[in-house]
């Protein structure tokens, strides 16, 4: 049974497709749509965790349509865009949330060109294939339509030792803004979500801190803590929303707990405030570091 019987948001029967919806932030998004009344569609490449987001999203009534399959691969990006033409007509809301960066993590100089294709195809590439493949579908929505791009702190800030993944992060602000000039006039509207440290699959967060470090959590962000995926989840329902957000586009949402605007500012143990280094190690980065 929908938990919101008064349709606040204006997203009752509109239409969603996540990419990597069956994970972390954006099985977050999708389980907030589709509470909404949203119907959805997901493109996942992991069949577990495709299956565990469909029976979930069976347990709660939604229309939905989950395809296992890559966002970085045209013939997959196609059949879903097909399946969501047949089965809905149409589309209102598009989450272009696939992105990874643990798989090249290292100093510039020592990187590889395979490195940056790869980094490359999932964090940037794939966001232009299924972004323009869904334009059409966006249209029929006549007005009523919205991408969101999830992107990530770091597009906004300097990061050691991910530089390439940093740029291509930093280029999704440029797509982001040049794309939400372009259909404006079409009334598709198109902003981004940047995240801090979520709790997620790929982000150990709170559960990579030994406990006897645990102190340190609450004073590493203005807002005590890690990121939840149900963070983003709220700042997608907002972006979706023409009601809530007919007039927002081109725009980047900073769901980072007030870690950009602290920079490097850090709460003291016992009151007051620092930007140096007051502890050799901190319980969360790795070993060494």
């Amino acid at each position: 049974m929908n938990p919101y019987p008064i349709d606040i948001v204006g997203l009752k029967d509109k239409v969603a497709l996540i990419s990597g919806g069956g994970g972390g932030i954006g099985r977050s998004i999708a389980e907030a749509y589709s509470a909404l009344g949203m119907r959805i569609a997901v493109l996942e490449i992991d069949p577990v965790r495709a299956d565990a987001l469909s029976k979930v999203l069976t347990a709660g009534g939604g229309d939905f349509l989950v395809s296992v399959g890559d966002a970085t691969q045209s013939a997959d990006v196609g059949r879903i865009m097909d399946a969501i033409h047949d089965r809905f007509g149409r589309l209102n809301v598009l989450v272009n949330n696939v992105g990874d960066h643990l798989r090249s993590q290292g100093s510039f100089v020592d990187s590889t060109e395979e490195q940056w294709e790869a980094l490359y195809q999932i964090n940037l590439r794939h966001m232009f294939l299924v972004t323009r493949a869904a334009i059409p579908l966006l249209r029929k929505a006549q007005g009523e339509a919205s991408i969101i791009n999830v992107s990530t702190i770091e597009a906004f800030r300097g990061i050691p030792l991910l530089a390439v993944y940093g740029a291509f992060k930093a280029a999704i602000t440029g797509f982001t803004q040049c794309l939400a000039v372009e259909l404006g006039p079409e009334g598709i509207r198109v902003n981004a979500i940047a995240p801090e440290s979520t709790n997620t699959a790929q982000i150990r967060g709170t559960r990579g801190v030994p406990a006897e470090n645990q102190e340190y959590i609450a004073r590493w962000f203005p807002i005590g803590r890690f990121g939840e995926p149900g963070d983003c989840a709220g700042a997608a329902v907002y972006l979706a929303s023409t009601r809530l957000a007919g007039w927002v586009s081109g725009t980047t949402l900073h769901v980072d707990g007030g870690a950009l605007a602290a920079g490097a500012w850090l709460q003291l143990p016992h009151g007051g405030w620092t930007h140096l280094p007051i502890i050799a190690r901190d319980g969360y980065s790795p070993s060494g570091s």
